[in-house]
C-alpha cells in the first residue's frame, strides 16, 4: 500500500479549534487508558539516561500525547524528569489538567513548530502519533533540526499502513460513544458534538483512516534518516514493538559520544 500524503481535518487551520481539542483529548485518553506505549518505556528511558538534560520536550502532543502513563515509569529510572508539552495548536485546557494532576509536566501556551523547535527548550524530544502528519521534507526538517541543534529524539506510531488499521478506524466511532463520558476534564461541548451532533465520532473515523494511509513504513524511515545532513553524526534505531494486538513503529536518534 503506497503511502498517500492526505490531508487530515484536524491539521486544517479552518478546523474549528474545540472540535480539534475534542479529537487530540480522545486520542490522548485512548493511549494513556489503555497504555498502549508501554512497551516503548525503555527505549525512551535509555534515550533519556544518556541525555545531559533530564527533560523530555514533547512535540505535536495534542492532548497531551501518550506521555502521562509513561510518565510514572520513567520516574522510576529519573525521579528528576521535567517533561514539556508542546503543539502547533496547543490545548491549553487538556495541557493545564494534565498539569494538574502531575506536576511532572509544564506546557508552552505559544505555537511551537516541531520542524523548528526554539533554542530555549532543550532535552529530548517526542513526538506520539504525529509524524504521520508531515510531508516527506518536513519530516526530514524534524530530523535536521535535531540533528543540528544535538538534541536526542523518538517518534513513535501506534498504527501501521495497512488493512488492519484501517479496518480498525471505521469502528472507532464505537469507542468514541463508549468512552467519551470517562474524558476528562468534562465537557459538555464534548457530549453535544459526540451524541447529539456526532461530529467528533466522524472525524476521529476519518482522520484515523487518513492516518493511517499517511502513516511512514520502517524502510520510508530509515529513507528520511539518509537525507538528513550529519545523520551520521547520530546514533539511529528504527524498528516495530509488539504491543498488543498492534504493533508501535519507532524512530529513535541521539548524538554519538
Amino acid at each position: 500500500m503506497k503511502r498517500k500524503q492526505l490531508f487530515e481535518f484536524e491539521d486544517q487551520r479552518w478546523f474549528p479549534a474545540f472540535l480539534r481539542n475534542y479529537l487530540s483529548d480522545f486520542l490522548q485518553f485512548i493511549s494513556n487508558q489503555f497504555d498502549i506505549y508501554k512497551k516503548v518505556t525503555p527505549l525512551l528511558a535509555e534515550l533519556v539516561a544518556k541525555s545531559e538534560n533530564k527533560t523530555i520536550i514533547d512535540l505535536a502532543s495534542g492532548g497531551g500525547g501518550g506521555l502521562f502513563k509513561l510518565s510514572k515509569r520513567l520516574r522510576e529510572e529519573d525521579p528528576e524528569l521535567k517533561i514539556v508539552l508542546t503543539d502547533y495548536y496547543p490545548n491549553l485546557k487538556a495541557f493545564e489538567y494534565i498539569r494538574k494532576q502531575d506536576q511532572t509536566f509544564t506546557f508552552e501556551r505559544e505555537s511551537v513548530d516541531a520542524r523548528k523547535v526554539p533554542a530555549h527548550l532543550k532535552g529530548v524530544r517526542t513526538q506520539f502519533l504525529s509524524l504521520h502528519h508531515f510531508t516527506e521534507e518536513d519530516a526530514v526538517q524534524i530530523l535536521q533540526n535535531a540533528v543540528d541543534s544535538q538534541s536526542p529524539i523518538a517518534l513513535f506510531e501506534s498504527q501501521e499502513r495497512n488493512v488492519p488499521s484501517v479496518l480498525a478506524m471505521l469502528f472507532s466511532p464505537i469507542n468514541v460513544l463508549l468512552m467519551t463520558p470517562f474524558i476528562k476534564p468534562f465537557s459538555v461541548g464534548r457530549i453535544f458534538f459526540t451524541y447529539i451532533l456526532p461530529l467528533v465520532p466522524l472525524f476521529v473515523m476519518l482522520d484515523g483512516i487518513l492516518s493511517a494511509l499517511r502513516t511512514y513504513t520502517i524502510p520510508e524511515m530509515d529513507e528520511l534518516i539518509s537525507r538528513v545532513n550529519g545523520h551520521e553524526n547520530f546514533e539511529w534505531k528504527v524498528g516495530r514493538q509488539k504491543s498488543g494486538p498492534a504493533g508501535i513503529l519507532y524512530l529513535i536518534g541521539a548524538p554519538k559520544p
